[in-house]
Formats: C-alpha cells, structure tokens, sequence
C-alpha cells in the first residue's frame, strides 16, 4: 500500500478553532479534508467546508462522536468510501469542562476522558488499516497537561497529558512501518473553547494573559494549524514521537 496522492487527512474537532482552521490550513497545501462534526456541536461545519473550498480544496462534512468506537469506525470507514483512502490523521476533538476534584464523579471524569483520550486512541486505531508509509498522525494536547497542573480541570489534564504518553508509544509502534506520529501543545489560543468564561478563561481572561505571554498575545487557531500542517507534511520527514509547544513563549517565560 502506497500513500494517497493528493492527501487525504481526517480531522476530528473540525467544525470550529483549531480544527477548522486546520482544515483550511491543508486544503491549501492540497489535501482532500474529511471534516469530523459531533452533532450536539453548536458550531456549523458548513462553515468549515466554505472555508476548505473557498481555499481551492475539497471536503466533505462526516457525523463523528470520538466517544463511541462504532461511529468513529463508520466515520473512517465512510471517508475511505468518498475519497478512497485515508493518509493522514489529526485528532483534534476535545470537550473542557470545570469540575472541582472534591465534586468529581466517576461520570464527569469518564466523559471527558472518553473525549479527550480515548477519543485519539480511538480515531488512531480506526485509521490505521488504511494509513501507509509516508502517512501521519497529530494529537492535539495542552499546556494543561502537556506542562502544567489547572486546579478544577484535573480530568482535563490528565487527558492531555495521556495524549502525549500515546503519540509517543504510537511514534515507537508504528515508525518501523514508516508511518509518523506527533503532538501539537497549544498554549492559549483564542478559539470557542477557551472563550468559555464558565470552562476556561473567558474573553476578559485572554484578554489579560497577553500581559505575561512574552509574544504579547494569545494565539490564532491558524497559528497551530500551520504547525500542525508541517508535522503531516515532508518537510517533518524525520520528526516523530515529539510535542511542538505553540504558546508565544508563555511556558520558558519565568514570572515574577
């Protein structure tokens, strides 16, 4: 088996942020995008698919609910059908949800992990029948997790951080058969999650991180995006079992 010419890359999460954006990213570098929507996802993925035609590539919108192995098979098995291969994977998909670890239930901690962890490793392992020397998969992790601790976002964290232990075992497992496996660690990029003042920081909480961020500002979904197109592509040829960290510097800057 032989890569797909031109790509064709899986992207959960799509419908909004970092995923959209990325999306967009590699219909510009050419790809074919299958566009993973949740469907209790408020955000509209047709606006995704505009984007990825509107930037001269081609798409199509597929159901997908990363917690459920059934639908994230079909969902695979479904972008085989339209494009007639899967090259390239980027799990994307992920929920935030704030919860104190002293009220905490068995269920809150399973959901989000379904989401976050089990999700990748689920997408992953779906692809991989189809996925061939020169294919590669990107995991997006956090600085949450990925560096540091969140008090009320124990769950979250530990999922994060769960990606990362994955896409390396991945990068041993599979590098063998040429098949590349890295992570992406946003930093605080602006996107709907983190817009969640109940979840995350809210509007007026990025707002006033860009105070002690040493770029000045939070990121752009298209500025993870970029990156997460360099590690699909040739470029990263020999890059694989590692974490880029896109966060502005925030995590080597010493605060005090």
């Amino acid at each position: 088996m032989s890569i797909h010419h031109p790509p064709v890359s899986v992207i959960s999460g799509a419908a909004s942020g970092i995923g959209r954006s990325t999306a967009e990213f590699l219909a510009r570098q050419g790809h074919k995008v299958v566009i993973g929507h949740f469907a209790k996802d408020p955000h509209d993925p047709q606006h995704t698919l505009d984007l990825v035609t509107a930037a001269g590539g081609e798409g199509v919108i597929l159901d997908l609910d990363v917690s459920s192995t059934e639908s994230v098979d079909v969902f695979i098995h479904s972008a085989v059908e339209h494009f007639g291969a899967v090259t390239h994977v980027v799990a994307n998909a992920g929920i935030l949800r704030q919860a104190p670890m002293g009220q905490m239930d068995d269920a809150s901690w399973d959901e989000l992990l379904q989401v976050d962890l089990h999700g990748v490793m689920r997408l992953v392992r779906a692809s991989l029948p189809h996925l061939a020397r020169g294919s590669s998969i990107v995991a997006t992790s956090s600085i949450v997790g990925g560096y540091y601790g969140w008090a009320e976002h124990a769950h979250y964290a530990a999922a994060k951080a769960g990606v990362i232990g994955l896409t390396r075992s991945l990068a041993v497992e599979f590098g063998p058969q040429g098949i590349r496996a890295n992570a992406v660690i946003p930093g605080l990029i602006e996107t709907p999650q983190s817009l969640d003042s109940v979840n995350s920081l809210g509007r007026e909480g990025l707002k006033a991180a860009g105070d002690y961020i040493p770029w000045g500002r939070v990121g752009k979904p298209e500025e993870v995006a970029s990156v997460i197109g360099f590690l699909l592509s040739d470029h990263a040829s020999y890059l694989t079992g590692q974490e880029l960290t896109v966060d502005g510097g925030l995590t080597v800057a010493m605060r005090g």
